[in-house]
């Protein structure tokens, strides 16, 4: 971890939002991931690489203890936001995830309109006071996922009859509805072509300057186009994190070179 602590001395204190220290996953007795330490910046994207089963997406349900809903599953370590632990029996994990907001790997619209989809976070967590305030909202969301004028005149339409490419672009307006400080992306483009994917990617662009973003993504090449930093997961390990161009150009782990270069993985 040393070497991670050198990569990260140019980081400002005050642009960190994530915290984690020492954090071990479990599966029953499968040791999935094994003591990260990482400290992810605000107002950025960070991208999670490495081979299937490294660990990466698990590391991801974490930081909204999505792993929660896992029987099996145990957390040890510790992760905060904005300095405050979110494995505190204090914090309620349904309010976590209205401020940490959660995009998954294939598009999963609610069956019902697109107005509720995207209506649905702010009305359960009692952000709108009225009709006017959600269909804002709604309208707000929709425009920053570059989904409202393809979807407009047609809000009470059925989520499930769009595109792949805009049933994803439906879950990310669903995902920032709640104005979320976080987004968490779990591979968000590898449902989908490679036009609706460049869409996405764009999106993802301008929503670092609302949000910190952290995506997992099987793609070398969407992290490098998209992210500022970049965490090399490798059999459950965070092996290297820094910024996206050192670990693509000059890594220092020979565990990364490898998997870039694609002897493994």
């Amino acid at each position: 971890m040393n070497d991670m602590r050198l990569v990260e001395r140019d980081v400002d204190t005050s642009d960190i939002k994530i915290t984690a220290r020492g954090v071990q996953v479990y599966y029953g007795t499968a040791h999935a991931l094994k003591d990260v330490d990482v400290d992810i910046l605000d107002k950025t994207v960070t991208a999670f690489i490495g081979p299937s089963g490294c660990g990466k997406s698990t590391f991801l349900r974490c930081l909204n203890r999505m792993n929660d809903t896992i029987d099996s599953c145990r957390v040890e370590g510790l992760i905060s936001m904005d300095n405050e632990d979110i494995y505190d029996k204090r914090v309620d994990p349904v309010q976590l995830r209205a401020k940490v907001g959660m995009v998954f790997q294939k598009p999963n619209p609610f069956p019902k309109s697109i107005y509720d989809n995207v209506a649905y976070g702010p009305k359960i967590h009692g952000l709108t006071r009225s009709k006017a305030e959600l269909d804002e909202v709604v309208e707000t969301s929709l425009r920053r996922a570059a989904l409202w004028d393809e979807v407009k005149d047609r809000l009470a339409s059925p989520g499930t009859g769009l595109s792949g490419g805009q049933q994803q672009r439906l879950c990310i307006a669903r995902a920032v509805a709640t104005n979320p400080e976080v987004l968490l992306m779990d591979e968000p483009c590898s449902a989908l072509d490679p036009i609706a994917t460049a869409q996405v990617e764009e999106l993802i662009d301008e929503l670092r300057a609302q949000f910190s973003v952290v995506i997992v993504t099987h793609s070398m090449q969407q992290a490098a186009r998209v992210s500022q930093r970049t965490a090399f997961f490798h059999l459950g390990n965070l092996v290297e994190y820094g910024e996206t161009g050192h670990i693509f150009t000059n890594p220092r782990d020979p565990r990364t070179e490898s998997y870039i270069t694609g002897r493994i993985g």
